[in-house]
Parts: structure tokens; sequence; C-alpha cells
């Protein structure tokens, strides 16, 4: 079930993957999200003790690293790696370091400037002239500066400043979006693991048909997924001490519990003995195994626990029909993990890729300024910056007591042009987005969100369309009319206009 692009590696190191014609990886990248965690306390970690040790998982064939901007130190580490590997003669016998980074800009105008000097910085701390793979996370849809910022970051990449540019945490509707916008995107890092099954639907369809690799994190859920846990008690609140484990007991609440967590675990442990491997090996090679995973993502503490040779059995064995059968029963009467990939990241508090609330965000801008009306005070409205709003006379939205009107909206940006001209599906994925920025600029959720207008052109779109629709709209579920007309001005395939009511506050 591996993928036939793997290169196969010696039995001391992991197999290897070409991502594209720029970049070959280690199937297992080593994650440095840990390095926050072990910063937490306020005290960096020594940059040349962790350099060492990186050098350590080089020697044994661990030669690719992901890390990000909010990853404490890491990017000094990996720096001062990359420079101890160039001067020595340990480079003659050993793959020069792949180096992953994320950029995790907050929300805002995403200038050519703004994006330079975000590069800039990573470049800087990496000590490099190159990145290997950087990785762009977005905190709010509904701000399209994303798509400013990927296409500056195309740029980078056209430039050979960034060699391949990848998303992290982007969920399926708007990974579409950026491939729809002439964004070349490699991979798309997400949870994914047993617990967490989200990225096997709709985000594997969607990479498989246009050549993405899923880089998977969370494949042993914080080390909840291990021989370690296997018959024990819940633990209590106080004995969970890291971000990571925090954030992965509650992914075990969702599942089910930990009742229902045992159950998967006592199936992965037969499968264990079976093969003679660890209940990591089987959790991960589980997700190894699913096609459009390029390589997952273990996490290291440098210089503390290390696990490169048990690591390495998740090369020795494959998962057979019987196996698939014990997880499937393990997996009964399970519940997923709500909403598409990385949703949990736009939701208060906003939590960076590593769990550390110490970063996070508590608020988010809106995207949309409100304007009260100078003649009456009663009535608000937003403008999206499109040039036909001031040329046409009206607003993107208007507020009159406790209603909001959302004027017909279409795929168009803010410098007036269409975004994803040949995808419907994307297009309404934007439309919608402008719509909630609108809503929530003036005070209002989805929720509030009572009635719905689509206008398509072709009648064979409306499928696509309402799928969306049913995407943004499963809880609420507003009032709703779709009408098929003849044309739309611009030629846009789709339009679509909504009205809210705001419940008063008690």
């Amino acid at each position: 079930m591996i993928d036939n692009s793997t290169v196969e590696g010696s039995s001391q190191s992991p197999p290897r993957i070409r991502l594209s014609s720029e970049i070959e990886i280690s199937r297992i990248v080593t994650g440095l999200w840990q390095v926050a965690d072990m910063e937490k306390s306020g005290a960096a970690l020594d940059i040349e003790g962790g350099s060492k040790a990186m050098l350590d998982y080089i020697r044994d064939g661990f030669d690719t690293f992901d890390m990000a901007d909010h990853y404490g130190s890491s990017e000094l580490i990996a720096g001062n790696c990359i420079k101890h590997f160039n001067k020595t003669l340990f480079s003659r016998d050993y793959a020069a370091p792949t180096i992953f980074t994320k950029w995790c800009p907050k929300p805002g105008d995403m200038t050519a400037s703004v994006v330079a000097a975000g590069v800039k910085e990573r470049l800087d701390r990496l000590e490099t002239t190159t990145i290997d793979l950087l990785q762009f996370h977005w905190w709010n849809y509904e701000n399209s500066g994303y798509l400013d910022a990927l296409t500056a970051l195309e740029q980078c990449r056209q430039d050979r400043v960034i060699t391949t540019l990848g998303l992290t945490n982007f969920n399926s509707d708007h990974l579409r979006v950026v491939l729809e916008s002439g964004i070349r995107i490699t991979t798309n890092q997400v949870s994914f693991s047993l617990l967490d099954r989200r990225a096997a639907g709709r985000m594997t369809e969607l990479c498989l048909e246009r050549g993405i690799k899923i880089l998977a994190y969370g494949t042993l859920c914080g080390g909840f997924l291990t021989d370690k846990w296997v018959g024990l008690p819940e633990p209590s609140v106080s004995e969970i001490t890291d971000w990571s484990k925090m954030k992965y007991k509650r992914f075990i609440e969702a599942f089910g519990g930990w009742e229902k967590f045992q159950v998967l675990l006592k199936m992965l442990s037969r499968i264990a003995r079976k093969h003679g491997v660890s209940v990591a090996n089987v959790a991960t090679r589980w997700v190894i195994e699913q096609p459009a995973v390029g390589a997952v993502i273990v996490g290291a503490r440098l210089g503390e626990r290390e696990h490169r040779l048990n690591n390495l059995e998740l090369f020795s064995f494959s998962l057979d029909s019987d196996d698939y059968e014990m997880i499937e029963s393990g997996l009964l009467g399970s519940k997923l993990i709500s909403r598409d990939c990385g949703d949990e990241y736009r939701q208060a508090p906003f939590l960076t890729a590593s769990g550390d609330l110490s970063h996070h965000l508590d608020t988010i801008d809106n995207a949309y300024p409100k304007e009260i009306s100078p003649d009456r005070s009663s009535r608000a409205s937003v403008s999206s910056r499109t040039v036909w709003e001031s040329i046409g006379g009206f607003a993107r939205a208007t507020k009159e007591g406790n209603q909001i009107f959302v004027s017909g909206t279409t795929a168009t940006d803010h410098r007036g042009q269409k975004v994803c001209v040949a995808s419907v599906e994307a297009q309404a994925v934007f439309i919608l987005d402008k719509i909630l920025a609108a809503v929530r600029a003036l005070g209002g959720t989805e929720m509030d969100i009572v009635r719905t207008r689509i206008y398509i052109t072709n009648p064979g779109d409306w499928e696509t369309v309402t799928q969306v629709h049913g995407r943004y709209f499963a809880v609420s579920r507003p009032a709703n009319t779709l009408v098929i007309v003849k044309h739309i001005v611009g030629d846009y395939p789709v339009e679509i206009e909504a009205e809210a009511v705001l419940v008063p506050s008690i």
C-alpha cells in the first residue's frame, strides 16, 4: 500500500519518497514541536546540544525535520545543525538534512513586503538561503488575505528562495480554493490517526486527484496510541502535563471516551504481538498505508527520549486483511472528529499546531470594518472593498435593528478580480466565506443566518453548490432557495445572498 514513488532505504534507515521533482524526503519526518514544550518554563534549550542531537538523527538516516516559527528555538537549533553539518567531514557520508518549517502569520494585509519579511525571518533563523519546504498556516478563511500571501510565496518559490510550498491544517474546501487560484502546492500537513480519520475522506480524494502528499502528524496522539496506555485507567487532569497530551486527550473524548479508546488499544496490541512490533508501530503503519500519505511526522524531544530503532520497525511489516478487520472492529461505535481537517485551529482559543496555548490568539479581527450610518444610528454596514460597491452605491451587508441583509455575492476578491474561475465548488466556498465575514463584522455568526438564496446558471451545478452550502450550515440550517437563472453579470456560475436575525442578549 506504500506509494509507488517510495525509494527504499537500507535496513538501518527509513525508506524515502519523492514529493516532487525538486524534493525527496524520509518517510519518517522528525517533528520538533516538543522543543516548545521543553522550553515552556522560559529557559531556551542549549543550541549546541540540540544541534548535536539532530546530527545523531541524521547519522541514523532520519534526515528530514519539521519545525515552525512558533516551535520555540527549533529553527535556531536547525540552523546551527546545518552549519555544523556543512563544516565537517560528516557531510561526505550522509545526505544533507531536509528542513521543513512553517509560517503562521497573524491575519492582516498580506502585502509582498509582509510576506518577504516572514520568509526572511525563516531564512535568517535557519542560516540558509533556501527553504526546502515552507508550509503556510492561516487562521481565518473569512479573510481572503491567505490568497495574497500564497501568491507572494509562490513567487518566492519561482525565485528559488523556497524549493517547495506546502500548507498546514488547511481543510479540503480551502485547499481546493488555493489550487484553483493557480498556487502550486506540494503538501498539506494535517492531523491523521486512528482517532482522527478526517483526512481519509474528502482530503484524500482531493490530494490523490491533484498529486498532493499528506504529511501526517498526531499519528500517536501525543503518545496515547502506545503500549504504555494499554489497560490503564483514565489519567486525571493533573497527570497530563505536556501540551500535546492535553490536546489529544480531547480527541479521545471526542472519539468516544476512555473506555472506547481502550477497546481500540487492545485490538492494536493483539496486532502488534502478531507481528512482533509495538502498538505505536501498528498505529503509525495504518496511517502510512493510507493512499495519499507521503510521510508521518514523529515528534522528538531532542537529547531526551529517542525511539529511532523502534520507529524503523514501522517498515518491517505490513497490515493484512485480518489486521484491518480487527482495526475496524476496534473502531465500531466510535465517533468521527467533527468538521474537516484543521478546523479546530480556527475556533477560539485558536491553538497553534503544537497545541501550545502560550502562542494562541484570543480573538481574530473581523475581515471587514463596520461603519455606522451618519444619518441613521440604527443602521450599520460593511464593505468587502470591491469596486462595484462604491460605484453601485451598495454595501456588502447592512444591519438594521437586529436584522442583517447580505447583498448578492460572487467570487470576487478585493481587487475586483474573479477568483477560482474554473471551479464552481471553490467559488461557492469563497462566496460563503465573504458572507460569513460580513455577518460576523456586524455582530452575527453563521447560527444567526436564517435565509440564503443561491443563483446558478448551470443546472448541473446544483448538487455541488448545495453540498458546499450543507458543509457550512449543517447545524444552523437556514431556509434556502436555489434558483437557476440564464445569466449572472460577470459570467459567474454562482451568486449567493443571505439574511440574518440577531438574538438579543439577555
